[in-house]
């Protein structure tokens, strides 16, 4: 249960010889930009289903801090369909043999009706989300095999789909959404899943240098972020392939990560090979087979604690929602994807996504510096927030409650977690 504690966090000059994490504001590393979901085509029907009364209170409970709220501060897209949409679509098919070189069949109405409304109700009530976005496959006539799932981008339409990717943001833009960042691919090695397309280091930066991030430029959109990559933790030689290419480095804000494989201290890695260049993480699910301690526990290690110490500025989780039997979901999609919330109707259920992100997202606010804690006695993170407070979050994954000090400037104060449990403490600076 995510619930405000009776105990305050007292602190006091009395000397002890409990075990202590030590925060240090003095010794600063990345700003972080966000905590979040992706909204997916199946998520936006679901939520925009719901009477509107208790649409407009999930929404506020969603994406405002304040009082119940968790303040999500970032989302993902998916551009076209994903495989959590009703169906497979593009802004742009066309029959087969067909092709549109100037993409005058471009159609933001062609699939997940209910984004865009759904979109401006939150803009509306938070006009500073942070939003990116990613593409699970292009138009089938731009690609080798004239399918959904996996073939490549052909060479000839390289040029074709970065413009494509800028007609998508302009697009938005018209309806007032502003994409801050994209990647060209999700999972680009990901042949399997249903939209997918494969796209090979090389690749990916040739379309970068010599076709998206021009595109980009030309359009006026340079503002938007591109990050390579959006796949697993165990493939590091791909980003690392981009990010050598001088010429597609020079559009790129960074790389994007998954934990679906590898370690997550491979973003680390990253960061010491390119410090200039951001660290995102931006995708984890839930599965259906998982229980709820267990995914918490896990999730919480890895994902959160574990990427932010690892220098990423955005955590997000996947699916914000889905129904009771993890649909909506593509014919070929991931049909064990269990939402953040479920919902039934007008019935909506929290799941344990929903507790991850909201520990994060409702006290460390877009522009907190991630600051030093050391990690002997729990694992945790610690931020120093705009507004002047400093954010302690810390796990307990043990079987034991476990009582420690939190050491601050020459102060210190005693607390409890309870055993597999996690908390975030909050202090005043």
């Amino acid at each position: 249960m995510f619930q405000s504690q009776t105990d305050t966090v007292s602190f006091t000059h009395v000397a002890h010889d409990l075990p202590a994490i030590t925060v240090d504001t003095g010794d600063v590393y990345q700003t972080m930009e966000g905590f979040g979901f992706s909204l997916t085509g199946g998520s936006a029907m679901l939520i925009a289903a719901l009477p509107d009364a208790e649409r407009q209170a999930l929404l506020r409970e969603l994406f405002l801090p304040e009082g119940d709220g968790i303040g999500v501060s970032c989302l993902r897209l998916s551009i076209g369909a994903s495989d959590l949409s009703e169906r497979c679509f593009t802004y742009d098919d066309m029959p087969d043999g067909q092709t549109d070189l100037e993409l005058a069949h471009f159609d933001m109405h062609a699939g997940d009706l209910e984004l865009i409304p759904l979109l401006q109700e939150i803009l509306a009530l938070n006009p500073e989300i942070k939003i990116m976005a990613t593409a699970w496959s292009a138009p089938r006539w731009m690609k080798t095999n004239q399918a959904f799932v996996g073939g490549k981008l052909n060479p000839q339409y390289h040029g074709v789909y970065a413009a494509y990717l800028v007609k998508y943001l302009q697009s938005m833009r018209e309806r007032g959404i502003t994409i801050h960042a994209i990647t060209p691919q999700n999972e680009p090695l990901n042949q399997k899943n249903e939209p997918s397309m494969i796209m090979e280091a090389g690749e990916q930066a040739e379309f970068i240098k010599s076709h998206l991030g021009p595109a980009l430029s030309a359009a006026g959109l340079a503002d938007v972020e591109l990050f390579c990559w959006d796949h697993n933790c165990d493939v590091k030689e791909y980003p690392l392939t981009v990010f050598a290419d001088a010429d597609a480095r020079q559009y790129l804000s960074g790389s994007a990560w998954h934990l679906y494989g590898g370690d997550i201290s491979v973003l680390s890695e990253m960061h010491q090979a390119y410090p200039d260049m951001k660290l995102y993480f931006t995708e984890q699910w839930v599965g259906s087979d998982g229980e709820f301690g267990g995914d918490l526990l896990w999730h919480i290690r890895h994902v959160m604690i574990g990427s932010i110490r690892h220098w990423s500025r955005v955590v997000l989780e996947w699916n914000l929602a889905s129904d009771p039997f993890c649909g909506p979901h593509t014919p070929g999609g991931e049909a064990r994807c269990v939402g953040a919330l479920t919902i039934d109707g007008d019935q909506v259920t929290r799941n344990v996504a929903y507790y991850i992100i909201a520990h994060a997202a409702k006290w460390i606010r877009p522009g907190s510096l991630r600051v030093h804690s050391d990690e002997q006695v729990l694992p945790n993170v610690a931020f120093l927030t705009p507004e002047g407070n400093i954010v302690l979050m810390a796990l307990n994954d043990s079987a034991e409650a476990q009582q420690f000090a939190i050491q601050y400037q020459d102060k210190s104060a005693v607390v409890t977690l309870s055993a597999a449990a996690v908390a975030t403490y909050v202090w005043a600076a």
